[in-house]
């Protein structure tokens, strides 16, 4: 029993103890700890969860699966985040390797992993920080053709991509398998995230009118440490209010974060409208873009 909310007694159960009977029954931990869960235990490493997701919450999470399309500055973060949230599995996508300039801001990439399989990586991450998360390593460049498979079985996409090109093709697979989609892109100091449901066109609305651009901004102003994180907490906690069912989406509007200037700013996402300045410094900068 430890305290948990308001300081009433919560039967709990450590790391230990659960691994241990996972080892006997010869079940998943993640089940392990779903059962724990609707008996009326609560894995320990979830109590500081307690107060804001509940029991239920936090066992929708464990049974709960998310495609994070990217395991570089922002999926890093995000893959990070749900898992220590409790998210019990993760299909992760990124055909790409650790280089030297992703150790300035993406937060799995260290001297010891440069060269390896980012999504390898990723896995061997969550396994160290929450082994009760199932991890599907999907390490390949996504594509039109190949991203049904790679996205099947998840309840919510995440974009974590590069190019305005991708995040579209992600757009329309997501809407082709009735997933909802958490966009996020950084650039620079600036970052923004919205959420996208299937029939909406948010992500068209930012980058289409004429011809994608094959970069986006962060080629060319590049991006410091902090902007994948914040960026990723915020798709991180939409992520998580989608699997809860509660709280106000970023649908149909665009959070807009610039840290230079210290603010953050939502914008209506409606045909014809949202940020459109081309100066990298002005509000409504769409950093995904040329």
């Amino acid at each position: 029993m430890l305290p948990g909310p308001g300081g009433e007694e919560v039967p709990t159960l450590p790391p230990e103890v659960l691994a241990e009977a996972a080892r006997r029954s010869g079940r998943p931990l993640r089940e392990v700890e779903v059962r724990a869960l609707e008996e009326g235990l609560l894995p320990e490493r979830y109590l500081r969860n307690l107060g804001l997701f509940g029991w239920e919450g936090q066992r929708r999470l464990l049974e709960g699966c998310v495609a994070v399309v990217g395991c570089g500055g922002l999926g890093g973060h995000v893959i990070e985040g749900l898992a220590r949230s409790g998210v019990g599995r993760l299909i992760v996508v990124d055909g790409d390797r650790f280089v030297p300039h992703n150790l300035n801001r993406q937060t799995l990439g260290t001297l010891d992993g440069l060269g390896r399989p980012k999504a390898e990586v990723a896995a061997e991450r969550v396994a160290r920080v929450n082994p009760a998360v199932e991890v599907t390593v999907r390490a390949v460049v996504a594509t039109a053709e190949n991203l049904p498979d790679l996205l099947d079985g998840a309840d919510v996409v995440v974009d974590a991509l590069d190019t305005p090109r991708d995040r579209l093709m992600l757009q329309a697979a997501a809407a082709r398998l009735g997933r909802p989609l958490v966009h996020g892109a950084i650039a620079g100091f600036i970052g923004q995230v919205s959420t996208v449901f299937p029939g909406e066109e948010t992500l068209s609305l930012l980058y289409g009118g004429g011809t994608v651009p094959a970069h986006g901004a962060e080629f060319f102003l590049g991006t410091p440490a902090p902007t994948p994180a914040l960026v990723a907490a915020f798709q991180v906690a939409e992520v998580l209010k989608i699997l809860l069912g509660r709280g106000e989406l970023l649908r149909r509007r665009l959070l807009y974060i610039d840290l230079e200037a210290g603010t953050v700013e939502t914008f209506p996402l409606d045909a014809g409208d949202g940020p459109g300045s081309d100066h990298p410094s002005a509000p409504g900068r769409n950093p995904g873009g040329p």
